[in-house]
């Protein structure tokens, strides 16, 4: 009888002798030249099985069933895992000093050291036969182990062309120079991919450990499992290895699961939540309407890797990819839209989207994707998701499928992030309480990005149509409530904001700096490319007005008012000669914030104005020293609107912008006050600039267009550049004016294009979005 010792190997691996389970022996495919390693777990409770509910393994299967069906076997079955070290073996074939490829086989190492570490995997000295009646009596007390085996070529052949299956076998054939070479040419762009001389056997055991683990799960030998295998496989696709994937376990477990228990798994639910999408499982079953795959990912328009799909046309990642023929609707890809994705954006896309749909569906096997390259601390994904984060998402699965769920390790980088996630949802699968999770509120793009994928999966799932309805509340209730008010300017710019995404994808920037960042939070919208183009806009503008909406009788109906944005008037035509646009909306209503003003008011002296002018020099200035006067901007164009022209006419005191900014535009309404001339003690061109830039439209009812001979002749001398009557509401009807100045100045020769051309004389009357109205 054999001790269980623990050593850490030459590879960094942790050997546990071999535990001879009596029991199933037959199940497994043991193979006796290397260690691989019975891993049981550690509960915070132990719960003995009392004896009128034992399960005697020699029962007959009516016996098993009636007990199953009360739900009585699976609770007293414990958690499964699966690891062996030869997965380790999987290595590039440098052996210089240079540090390791990022799929690193320390990953599955660590991940066992730190169970092991925590007390949760029995590493003991006792016998075997202690060990296997401690399990019989707390079968929850530790986890279970399930052995890894080689994957057949039948298996692999499921999900791989024997092309795929071949060329990996001859890897341990060639020499080590040759396999130098060979990763050398595939670890660039998009193959992503080392190889060595045991990638071969490696693979197989990874793939053959994927199926074990969700066989177990099915037969209900263990109650939920977790698969800690490498080398990852959700980037494979049935005719090539990428991406730092050989085969692709989780397809290759759920199909031979499928083919091997028809009555018990006919529908299986993936869910991926590695920070990377997984290709290689969507193509694989983009058709099979019984298998359904919901991903959760950072899509970068296409642009994060797996990147663009090799064959033009084929689908990607992004959130339209929903499955195709009778798996319409079977592809659920929620693509975030940046890096920078933590517990909010997640806990919510699981709360509004992943539980709903895989509720409907209703799987038998729940099989998780689980990459922990999204988690905090892991630079490759660039996310925040934390361990409480990944248990929360552990322990919402496990309410699917009768607690059927196999978790299959993919990617994750970081090896104390992949640890301290991978911990997490192993103490879920034990039946810990899941971590507890303070919400941060969700990133508004990430927010729009969730709504848009329940519309486009809602013409095939019910749970997807239509947002959940608000609770009603007395009027009592609501005064006396902390529920989250928003106003009619707010509703205005989230409406706008939305607007932009679709028509121009302006996304939020975020203001990093403390005093303003919350006050600012939403406010300005950029396209994607200001910080890469040398010609950009920006619009400066009070908050959009909102017009009351009446009837023929004169009556007043809230239903009928709606905003008309003179801004996005000017956008596309500013995109269609190449400039990049940057929006800052001005709200109404600021809080009082103690602001140090910028040098040279102030400088390192708290301002007792702290109100709505000195927050948007303070917004400007940081705009203007962190994006506008660095990057590839060399020309600037701005169009300042009430308070906006205003405040940029005040940083043109505190910063100096004059070798970037080409051309002003401002508009004033009847109300305004004429900005005093601009004249620096430090600056004596400052003033002669100006004038020969700044176009200026004030409203004809404004009191500058009165019988005042000294303001006469201050407009008639260009004191304040070329000053005309017309104002904001005349934005719409001096466009072509403006951008004709514009393409003379830069000596833009081209027309905007053709379409715009022809809706001119339409745009003048209509909002460049349509009438945007607010219903009841």
């Amino acid at each position: 009888m054999g001790t269980a010792t623990m050593d850490i190997d030459d590879h960094g691996g942790i050997n546990f002798p071999v535990i001879r389970d009596e029991v199933n022996t037959n199940s497994y495919q043991q193979t006796e030249t290397v260690n691989p390693h019975d891993i049981h777990y550690h509960a915070r409770r132990e719960v003995n099985t009392p004896e009128s509910m034992e399960v005697d393994e020699g029962k007959s299967d009516s016996s098993r069933s009636a007990l199953a069906s009360v739900g009585i076997t699976r609770r007293f079955k414990g958690t499964g895992v699966c690891f062996d070290n030869r997965m380790t073996l999987h290595a590039n074939a440098d052996f210089t000093a240079s540090p390791h490829h990022p799929e690193d086989p320390r990953r599955i190492t660590s991940i066992i050291t730190a169970l092991v570490d925590a007390g949760l995997i029995y590493a003991g000295s006792n016998s075997d036969v202690w060990l296997q009646q401690e399990l019989e009596r707390c079968p929850n007390k530790y986890m279970k182990r399930i052995r890894a085996r080689e994957a057949t070529e039948a298996e692999i052949c499921l999900c791989h062309s024997a092309q795929v299956y071949l060329w990996a076998k001859q890897l341990a054939n060639l020499t080590s120079k040759a396999l130098r070479d060979m990763t050398d040419m595939m670890d660039a762009g998009r193959k992503s991919l080392y190889v060595g001389n045991l990638t071969f056997v490696a693979a197989l055991l990874s793939a053959g450990g994927a199926i074990e683990t969700c066989k177990n799960v099915v037969e209900d030998r263990v109650k939920n499992a977790f698969a800690v295998i490498r080398p990852p496989g959700h980037h494979a696709e049935r005719d090539d290895s990428m991406g730092f994937c050989i085969f692709n376990n989780v397809p290759i477990a759920a199909k031979v699961c499928m083919a091997d228990y028809p009555e018990k798994c006919r529908k299986v639910l993936i869910v991926d939540w590695d920070v990377h999408h997984g290709n290689g499982i969507q193509n694989i079953f983009y058709e099979d309407p019984n298998v359904l795959y919901i991903s959760l990912h950072v899509y970068q328009e296409g642009e994060f890797y797996p990147g663009p799909p090799d064959v033009e046309g084929a689908e990607d990642g992004n959130i339209t990819s929903i499955g195709a023929g009778l798996g319409k609707g079977m592809n659920v890809n929620i693509g975030w839209h940046d890096q920078g994705m933590g517990d909010g954006e997640y806990m919510a896309a699981f709360q509004r989207i992943v539980l709903p749909i895989a509720a409907e569906f209703d799987p038998d096997l729940v099989i998780v994707s689980a990459g922990f390259d999204a988690a905090a601390g892991d630079e490759l994904g660039g996310c925040y998701v934390t361990p409480a984060c990944y248990s929360q998402m552990t322990a919402l699965l496990m309410t699917l499928a009768n607690g059927r769920v196999a978790v299959c390790l993919e990617g994750g980088y970081d090896l104390k992030a992949i640890s301290a996630s991978a911990l997490a949802v192993a103490q879920t699968l034990m039946g810990e309480p899941p971590q507890s999770l303070p919400l941060p509120p969700i990133n508004n793009v990430a927010d729009y990005i969730l709504r848009q994928v329940r519309r486009l999966q809602s013409p095939y799932w019910n749970c997807m149509r239509g947002e959940p309805k608000a609770i009603q509340m007395t009027a009592d209730e609501i005064a006396s409530s902390r529920v989250p008010r928003i106003t009619v300017a707010e509703a205005v710019q989230v409406t706008r904001r939305r607007l932009l995404l679709e028509m121009h994808k302006m996304y939020p920037l975020y203001i990093q700096r403390d005093i303003i960042s919350s006050t600012f939070e939403n406010q300005v919208l950029v396209t994607p490319n200001f910080t890469q183009t040398k010609n950009v806009v920006v619009f400066i503008h009070d908050a959009i007005e909102v017009r009351p909406g009446f009837g023929l009788d004169t009556q007043f109906f809230p239903g009928l008012s709606d905003f008309r944005d003179p801004q996005s008037f000017y956008m596309k035509d500013f995109k269609d000669i190449d400039f990049a646009v940057v929006d800052v909306n001005i709200p109404e209503h600021l809080p009082n914030l103690p602001i140090i003003l910028p040098h040279p008011i102030g400088l390192g002296v708290e301002s007792p104005s702290t109100g709505r002018d000195t927050q948007t020099i303070e917004l400007l200035c940081y705009l203007w020293d962190n994006f506008l006067n660095f990057n590839s901007t060399e020309s600037i164009v701005v169009v300042g609107a009430g308070s906006g022209f205003h405040a940029f006419h005040k940083l043109l005191l505190q910063r100096d912008c004059t070798e970037k900014v080409e051309l002003i535009f401002g508009f004033l309404d009847d109300r305004a006050q004429m900005p005093k001339i601009l004249k620096s003690p430090s600056d004596d061109n400052l003033s002669r600039w100006y004038k020969k830039r700044v176009n200026l439209w004030v409203d004809g009812g404004n009191q500058i267009w009165a019988d005042d001979s000294d303001m006469q002749r201050k407009i008639a001398k260009n004191k304040y550049g070329n000053v005309v009557k017309g104002g904001i509401r005349t934005m719409e009807l001096v466009r072509d004016t403006v951008m004709k100045n514009v393409m003379d100045h830069f000596g833009i020769k081209k027309e905007p294009r053709e379409e715009k051309k022809l809706s001119r004389e339409k745009d003048t009357s209509e909002n460049h979005f349509g009438t945007v109205i607010f219903s009841d």
